[in-house]
């Protein structure tokens, strides 16, 4: 008589919702923070140049693609791992946002397309606009802190949709110190997920 190895009936036996289950129950770090931090810090980065405290220059856009663009990506990717729709969405589309607003001025410096008239401009913050409201529904289930740093992000979107249109410096501007509250929340909330955890108490309240 030929017996099969001990387990093999276990695993041969496990429902398909079992491994399901199997995959999704996992010990892997928290990416959410990962994300904040570089949605933050690019966001405040990109904002200090709109409120007209620097230029537009390459650190700016180095930051754009790989931190903002490459890793909020990574941390999109990481949130599917977890089964979060949510942190899947936002991370991975607004990483790509980081990664598309950098490639529009770098094409027409390289030749390979003109540069974006304000109108152009306008349409593409509009519905990135629009994404973002539809992000700040999601967050009405969420804390406090989050809905705020996604109501800041629709608010400077739409300011900054504004200065294109209406071609007003004032209105940029406030953009831009919009930008700076909206990164800085954000921020705050990762390296906060990151003290507490480290700390094993709550440190910054989230």
């Amino acid at each position: 008589m030929v017996h099969q190895p001990k387990g093999v009936n276990i695993v041969q036996t496990i429902e398909e919702n079992s491994r399901n289950n199997l995959f999704l129950n996992d010990n892997t770090a928290n990416p959410t923070a990962f994300g904040l931090c570089a949605f933050g810090m690019t966001t405040i980065l990109l904002s200090l140049a709109n409120a007209g405290v620097m230029t537009l220059s390459s650190p700016i856009l180095a930051m754009a693609i790989m931190f903002g663009g490459v890793a909020e990506v990574i941390a999109g990717l990481m949130e599917w791992k977890k089964n979060n729709t949510f942190g899947l969405v936002t991370f991975g589309s607004f990483g790509f946002f980081w990664i598309s607003f950098a490639t529009l001025l770098i094409l027409p410096v390289l030749g390979l397309a003109k540069a974006p008239a304000p109108i152009e401009l306008a349409a593409f913050l509009s519905v990135w606009g629009i994404f973002a409201v539809g992000l700040f529904i999601c967050t009405l289930k969420m804390p406090k802190v989050i809905q705020a740093t996604l109501l800041a992000v629709v608010v400077m979107i739409f300011l900054l949709v504004a200065a294109q249109l209406t071609a007003s410096s004032l209105i940029f501007n406030l953009g831009g110190v919009v930008g700076i509250i909206a990164g800085a929340l954000g921020l705050y909330i990762g390296i906060g997920q990151v003290i507490n955890e480290v700390h094993g108490k709550i440190i910054f309240p989230i």
